[in-house]
């Protein structure tokens, strides 16, 4: 396969495309929201009952050129300062093996804030820790699910998957943007690449290793 243009990404030169990814990110998260009303009143019932207020996180993070926004998940952890393994719960951690923690994640859909499909919203500290290169993942919308999401997760290193990351901004369409929807209910079935090994979320990015 021959690799598209520097400069000349498919999202640059797609507004056609871009239109009808917008559509179905709209008709998708406003159905899908509507439908799991129920599981999301259960689930926030859950957390408070477990962990307490807040039911809901949110936290400033990057989308698209690298421009903050609040996105928002169903609470996995209870407050403290110990580590991530330490302050996750059981409920927490089945919250993210089922991917449930990221329905409240729709709503940023709705508004415009993120995609359903595109390269993971990390953590606004990481900004001036990308290489040039990986800082391409910031060319097009965050997404709830991603190209690195369905070929590993969080059982990638950071140089893997911001790998993918780039190569989703290179080679994006509407038709891959289907296939990895596709692929990600796959993975929440068999609950595949949840966790890095040995840690109960990825460790910090800290920097380039390239």
């Amino acid at each position: 396969m021959s690799e598209p243009a520097r400069g000349s990404s498919p999202w640059a030169r797609s507004p056609v495309q871009r239109a009808l990814k917008r559509a179905l990110d709209v008709a998708v998260s406003g159905a899908v929201l509507a439908v799991s009303a129920p599981v999301m009143a259960v689930t926030a019932a859950l957390v408070r009952a477990q962990m307490g207020s807040p039911v809901l996180f949110a936290q400033q993070r990057p989308g698209i050129r690298g421009e903050p926004f609040t996105v928002y998940k169903v609470r996995s952890m209870r407050d403290g300062d110990g580590p991530d393994e330490e302050r996750l719960t059981s409920l927490g951690k089945f919250l993210r093996a089922s991917s449930l923690d990221e329905l409240p994640q729709l709503w940023n859909v709705l508004r415009g804030d993120m995609s359903l499909v595109g390269p993971r919203p990390l953590l606004m500290r990481y900004l001036p820790r990308y290489s040039a290169e990986q800082a391409r993942r910031h060319e097009v919308p965050p997404g709830i699910t991603g190209w690195a999401q369905v070929n590993g997760r969080n059982a990638l290193s950071w140089d893997e998957k911001f790998a993918l990351d780039v190569w989703y901004v290179d080679h994006w369409s509407l038709a891959l943007d289907v296939e990895i929807l596709v692929r990600t209910a796959l993975k929440v079935v068999v609950r595949d690449g949840i966790a890095r090994e040995g840690h109960a979320t990825m460790p910090e990015f800290m920097g380039s290793t390239a």
